[in-house]
């Protein structure tokens, strides 16, 4: 077995074994907000919190040597060159809300190159994973399939995933964006989770996506399954996808996307 299809076994395990405690133990009232970060609607709930910890001590009983960043505070330095980037709930909001798009993202990287990644979506049922250079797949009770992108969709006819920001003059921004967007595309859906919608563009369940302000923890795995089902995952004028700007498409479609969001200044603040 190689190192990236041992780190994707790990992955796929301990996702599953998060997502099912964030079901399970779910109150049935909803979790309580413990905290807000950049600002009154970016919450971070107990569940958050019990998730990364579970995924940290399963990955350490496991890999004793490996790093860590995790989105709510379970950073640490390792000694391997293996460090694991972990979103224990990407859209944490639905799950507040009890909607289904929520989902927990591992990825393991070396070398700042992704190797492996684990989506894990519990009450879709279905978990998304890759290995580098092994391609994608989507495992649901009926069965596992391979993943791909579609490809040179026209822009006119392509549907795109999109989010939205916590603060109020960057959504404001983003909104003006989106008027230059939309008379553009096909169509426009918000899902309300960056991992969940990377996931949806390598199933083919939409053509495209682009957001301002993800994190590396919420990109980590979902690029890596877009990468792997044949699309293109970058910043502007190939910067990396990151906080600045992150577009994802299949080959075409990434090209007319890039060109379009070019023209309307999306870094505006």
């Amino acid at each position: 077995m190689s190192l990236a299809e041992e780190l994707l076994e790990l992955a796929t395990a301990t996702a599953r074994e998060a997502g099912r405690m964030l079901v399970d133990k779910r109150p049935p009232a909803g979790p309580d907000v413990v905290q807000t970060k950049s600002s009154p609607t970016d919450v971070v709930t107990q569940m958050d919190r019990a998730a990364e910890s579970l995924i940290i001590d399963r990955i350490t009983a496991a890999r004793p040597d490996d790093g860590f960043l995790g989105e709510e505070g379970g950073t640490r330095a390792g000694a391997s060159g293996v460090r694991w980037v972990i979103d224990p709930i990407d859209g944490t909001v639905n799950y507040l809300y009890d909607l289904p798009d929520w989902a927990v993202s591992i990825a393991a990287e070396s070398g700042g190159v992704a190797l492996a990644g684990a989506v894990v979506l519990p009450r879709r049922g279905e978990t998304y994973t890759a290995a580098r250079g092994a391609g994608a797949l989507l495992h649901t009770e009926s069965g596992t399939r391979e993943l791909r992108v579609n490809a040179s969709v026209p822009l006119e006819r392509a549907l795109l995933s999109t989010g939205f920001g916590y603060a109020a003059a960057r959504r404001a921004s983003q909104a003006q964006v989106l008027t230059g967007v939309l008379p553009n595309v096909r169509d426009i859906r918000r899902g309300g989770s960056c991992c969940v919608d990377l996931c949806s563009l390598a199933a083919g369940r939409v053509d495209a996506y682009y957001e301002r302000g993800v994190q590396e923890w919420d990109v980590a795995a979902g690029a890596l399954i877009v990468q792997e089902a044949g699309g293109r995952v970058e910043g502007l004028h190939g910067a990396p996808a990151g906080p600045d700007l992150t577009i994802a498409a299949g080959p075409g479609t990434f090209e007319a996307l890039h060109a379009l969001l070019a023209g309307l200044d999306p870094l505006r603040d």
